[in-house]
Protein backbone atom coordinates (compact mmCIF):
# COMPACT_ATOMS: atom_id res chain seq x y z
CA UNK A 1 0.00 0.00 0.00
CA UNK A 2 1.79 3.37 -0.97
CA UNK A 3 1.92 5.83 1.87
CA UNK A 4 -0.70 8.26 0.42
CA UNK A 5 -3.35 5.83 0.55
CA UNK A 6 -2.22 4.37 3.87
CA UNK A 7 -2.19 8.69 5.17
CA UNK A 8 -5.52 8.82 3.54
CA UNK A 9 -7.46 5.89 5.09
CA UNK A 10 -5.57 6.64 8.42
CA UNK A 11 -6.51 9.99 8.73
CA UNK A 12 -9.86 9.58 7.43
CA UNK A 13 -10.23 7.18 10.68
CA UNK A 14 -8.66 9.26 13.14
CA UNK A 15 -10.99 12.36 11.81
CA UNK A 16 -14.31 9.92 12.63
CA UNK A 17 -13.00 8.75 15.65
CA UNK A 18 -12.49 12.25 17.00
CA UNK A 19 -15.17 13.75 15.81
CA UNK A 20 -17.11 10.96 17.02
CA UNK A 21 -15.81 11.13 20.59
CA UNK A 22 -15.67 14.91 20.71
CA UNK A 23 -19.90 15.29 19.79
CA UNK A 24 -20.84 12.34 22.19
CA UNK A 25 -18.55 14.00 25.05
CA UNK A 26 -20.15 17.47 24.54
CA UNK A 27 -23.62 15.76 23.84
CA UNK A 28 -23.20 13.67 27.13
CA UNK A 29 -21.68 16.39 29.25
CA UNK A 30 -23.37 19.53 28.46
CA UNK A 31 -26.98 18.17 27.12
CA UNK A 32 -27.86 15.28 28.39
CA UNK A 33 -30.53 14.26 31.00
CA UNK A 34 -29.02 10.90 32.51
CA UNK A 35 -32.22 10.50 35.26
CA UNK A 36 -34.09 10.75 32.42
CA UNK A 37 -32.74 8.13 29.95
CA UNK A 38 -30.73 5.88 32.02
CA UNK A 39 -30.59 3.02 29.46
CA UNK A 40 -29.28 5.17 27.48
CA UNK A 41 -26.55 6.83 29.25
CA UNK A 42 -25.61 3.50 29.96
CA UNK A 43 -24.84 3.19 26.54
CA UNK A 44 -23.45 6.33 25.98
CA UNK A 45 -21.04 5.41 28.79
CA UNK A 46 -20.07 2.24 26.97
CA UNK A 47 -19.46 3.92 23.36
CA UNK A 48 -17.85 6.57 25.15
CA UNK A 49 -15.22 4.11 26.94
CA UNK A 50 -14.75 2.47 23.13
CA UNK A 51 -14.00 5.58 21.28
CA UNK A 52 -11.61 6.56 24.34
CA UNK A 53 -9.69 3.68 23.49
CA UNK A 54 -9.94 4.64 19.97
CA UNK A 55 -8.28 7.85 20.81
CA UNK A 56 -5.22 6.37 22.20
CA UNK A 57 -4.65 4.05 19.18
CA UNK A 58 -4.86 6.89 16.73
CA UNK A 59 -2.20 8.37 19.08
CA UNK A 60 -0.20 5.20 19.52
CA UNK A 61 -0.40 4.67 15.40
CA UNK A 62 1.19 8.27 15.27
CA UNK A 63 4.14 7.40 17.91
CA UNK A 64 5.45 4.65 15.14
CA UNK A 65 4.52 7.28 11.83
CA UNK A 66 1.56 4.93 10.60
CA UNK A 67 -0.71 7.08 11.29
CA UNK A 68 0.60 9.55 8.44
CA UNK A 69 3.27 8.25 6.91
CA UNK A 70 2.81 11.20 3.70
CA UNK A 71 3.40 13.43 6.66
CA UNK A 72 4.71 12.73 9.50
CA UNK A 73 4.19 16.01 11.28
CA UNK A 74 0.26 15.83 10.47
CA UNK A 75 0.10 12.46 12.01
CA UNK A 76 1.87 13.87 15.23
CA UNK A 77 -0.30 16.78 15.76
CA UNK A 78 -3.07 14.78 15.29
CA UNK A 79 -2.05 12.03 17.57
CA UNK A 80 -0.98 14.95 20.41
CA UNK A 81 -4.72 16.23 20.00
CA UNK A 82 -5.85 12.61 20.90
CA UNK A 83 -3.75 12.07 23.84
CA UNK A 84 -4.84 16.10 25.08
CA UNK A 85 -8.48 15.28 24.48
CA UNK A 86 -8.62 11.50 25.91
CA UNK A 87 -6.39 12.71 29.59
CA UNK A 88 -4.51 15.74 29.11
CA UNK A 89 -1.74 13.19 27.95
CA UNK A 90 1.76 14.28 26.63
CA UNK A 91 2.09 12.85 23.05
CA UNK A 92 6.44 14.06 23.42
CA UNK A 93 6.44 12.32 27.12
CA UNK A 94 4.62 9.32 26.36
CA UNK A 95 6.29 8.89 22.42
CA UNK A 96 9.82 7.49 24.16
CA UNK A 97 8.13 5.41 26.65
CA UNK A 98 6.49 3.58 23.99
CA UNK A 99 9.58 3.15 21.69
CA UNK A 100 11.33 2.25 24.94
CA UNK A 101 8.62 -0.58 25.57
CA UNK A 102 8.82 -1.98 21.82
CA UNK A 103 12.71 -2.27 22.61
CA UNK A 104 12.62 -4.30 25.86
CA UNK A 105 9.10 -5.83 25.62
CA UNK A 106 8.63 -7.72 28.73
CA UNK A 107 11.87 -6.99 30.79
CA UNK A 108 12.59 -4.56 33.55
CA UNK A 109 13.68 -2.28 31.00
CA UNK A 110 9.98 -2.12 29.68
CA UNK A 111 7.81 0.82 31.32
CA UNK A 112 4.60 -0.81 30.18
CA UNK A 113 5.88 -4.49 32.35
CA UNK A 114 5.31 -5.20 35.75
CA UNK A 115 8.40 -7.55 36.97
CA UNK A 116 7.24 -8.03 40.24
CA UNK A 117 3.90 -9.32 39.75
CA UNK A 118 4.17 -10.75 35.34
CA UNK A 119 1.26 -12.18 35.78
CA UNK A 120 -1.15 -10.14 38.23
CA UNK A 121 -3.60 -7.81 36.56
CA UNK A 122 -4.29 -5.73 39.58
CA UNK A 123 -0.82 -5.32 40.57
CA UNK A 124 0.43 -4.53 36.93
CA UNK A 125 -2.78 -2.01 36.29
CA UNK A 126 -1.00 0.24 39.25
CA UNK A 127 2.44 0.22 38.22
CA UNK A 128 0.80 1.13 34.65
CA UNK A 129 -0.93 3.90 36.12
CA UNK A 130 1.70 4.87 38.14
CA UNK A 131 3.69 5.12 35.02
CA UNK A 132 1.57 7.56 32.96
CA UNK A 133 -0.78 9.55 35.01
CA UNK A 134 1.39 12.34 37.20
CA UNK A 135 0.71 15.39 38.59
CA UNK A 136 0.67 16.79 35.51
CA UNK A 137 -2.26 15.02 34.22
CA UNK A 138 -3.85 14.98 37.55
CA UNK A 139 -3.87 19.23 37.44
CA UNK A 140 -4.78 19.81 34.18
CA UNK A 141 -8.01 17.38 34.08
CA UNK A 142 -8.84 18.91 37.20
CA UNK A 143 -8.50 22.33 35.43
CA UNK A 144 -10.56 20.73 33.02
CA UNK A 145 -13.15 19.49 34.51
CA UNK A 146 -13.26 23.00 36.60
CA UNK A 147 -13.55 24.79 33.33
CA UNK A 148 -16.56 22.71 32.23
CA UNK A 149 -18.14 23.57 35.45
CA UNK A 150 -18.04 27.13 34.83
CA UNK A 151 -19.41 26.25 31.41
CA UNK A 152 -22.87 25.06 33.15
CA UNK A 153 -22.02 21.42 32.99
CA UNK A 154 -23.31 19.12 36.26
CA UNK A 155 -20.75 17.23 38.16
CA UNK A 156 -23.17 14.01 37.83
CA UNK A 157 -22.24 14.55 33.49
CA UNK A 158 -18.81 14.95 34.29
CA UNK A 159 -18.44 12.21 35.73
CA UNK A 160 -20.62 9.96 33.82
CA UNK A 161 -19.16 10.74 30.37
CA UNK A 162 -15.74 12.01 31.29
CA UNK A 163 -14.16 10.18 33.76
CA UNK A 164 -15.67 6.93 34.14
CA UNK A 165 -15.24 6.07 30.12
CA UNK A 166 -11.77 7.35 31.08
CA UNK A 167 -11.42 5.19 34.01
CA UNK A 168 -13.34 2.25 32.08
CA UNK A 169 -10.96 2.53 28.60
CA UNK A 170 -7.33 2.71 30.75
CA UNK A 171 -8.77 -0.77 32.01
CA UNK A 172 -9.63 -2.19 28.60
CA UNK A 173 -6.52 -1.04 27.06
CA UNK A 174 -4.18 -2.14 29.72
CA UNK A 175 -5.97 -5.66 29.71
CA UNK A 176 -6.29 -6.06 26.29
CA UNK A 177 -3.73 -4.10 25.23
CA UNK A 178 -0.46 -5.05 27.61
CA UNK A 179 -1.83 -7.39 30.28
CA UNK A 180 -2.99 -10.25 27.80
CA UNK A 181 -0.18 -10.14 25.29
CA UNK A 182 2.81 -9.29 27.73
CA UNK A 183 1.63 -11.63 30.80
CA UNK A 184 3.52 -14.19 32.15
CA UNK A 185 1.66 -17.58 32.58
CA UNK A 186 3.77 -19.05 35.69
CA UNK A 187 6.47 -16.48 37.31
CA UNK A 188 9.09 -14.13 35.81
CA UNK A 189 10.87 -16.75 34.05
CA UNK A 190 8.73 -19.74 33.26
CA UNK A 191 6.76 -17.91 30.18
CA UNK A 192 6.94 -19.41 26.74
CA UNK A 193 7.21 -16.57 24.05
CA UNK A 194 6.70 -17.21 20.41
CA UNK A 195 10.16 -15.11 19.65
CA UNK A 196 12.12 -11.86 21.72
CA UNK A 197 9.01 -9.79 21.32
CA UNK A 198 7.65 -11.48 24.37
CA UNK A 199 4.22 -10.99 23.15
CA UNK A 200 1.32 -13.16 21.81
CA UNK A 201 -2.27 -12.57 20.03
CA UNK A 202 -5.60 -13.55 21.35
CA UNK A 203 -7.59 -15.33 18.75
CA UNK A 204 -10.38 -12.95 18.56
CA UNK A 205 -12.55 -12.65 15.14
CA UNK A 206 -12.70 -9.38 13.64
CA UNK A 207 -15.31 -7.55 15.50
CA UNK A 208 -14.51 -8.54 18.86
CA UNK A 209 -11.23 -8.09 18.19
CA UNK A 210 -12.19 -4.16 16.95
CA UNK A 211 -14.50 -3.90 19.78
CA UNK A 212 -11.91 -4.72 22.50
CA UNK A 213 -8.77 -2.88 21.79
CA UNK A 214 -9.13 -1.89 17.73
CA UNK A 215 -7.24 -4.78 16.82
CA UNK A 216 -4.69 -3.79 19.01
CA UNK A 217 -4.94 -7.91 21.08
CA UNK A 218 -3.47 -8.36 17.33
CA UNK A 219 0.01 -7.90 19.65
CA UNK A 220 2.48 -10.21 18.31
CA UNK A 221 1.87 -8.86 15.06
CA UNK A 222 2.32 -5.23 15.88
CA UNK A 223 5.49 -6.25 17.68
CA UNK A 224 6.57 -7.77 14.35
CA UNK A 225 5.84 -4.67 12.35
CA UNK A 226 5.04 -1.83 14.38
CA UNK A 227 5.29 0.36 11.54
CA UNK A 228 1.74 -0.89 10.52
CA UNK A 229 -1.39 0.74 11.40
CA UNK A 230 -4.33 -0.62 13.59
CA UNK A 231 -6.21 -1.04 10.77
CA UNK A 232 -4.26 -3.64 8.63
CA UNK A 233 -3.20 -5.56 11.72
CA UNK A 234 -6.20 -8.29 10.83
CA UNK A 235 -4.50 -8.48 7.13
CA UNK A 236 -1.50 -9.10 8.75
CA UNK A 237 -2.57 -11.84 11.57
CA UNK A 238 -4.45 -13.80 8.72
CA UNK A 239 -0.95 -13.44 6.64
Amino acid sequence: MSRLRQSCIGMGLAAAILAAWLCLHIAGIFFFRPAEAPIAALLLVAIQTWLSVGLYIVAHDAMHGSLCPARRDLGDAVGTLALALYACFSFRRLLPKHHAHHRNPGSADDPDFAPASPSRAAAWYGRFLATYVSRREVLLMLARVGIYLLLGAQLENIVLFFALPGILSSIQLFYFGTFLPHRHQSGYQGSRFPDRHRSRSNDYGYLMSLLTCFHFGYHHEHHLEPGMPWWRLPALRRR
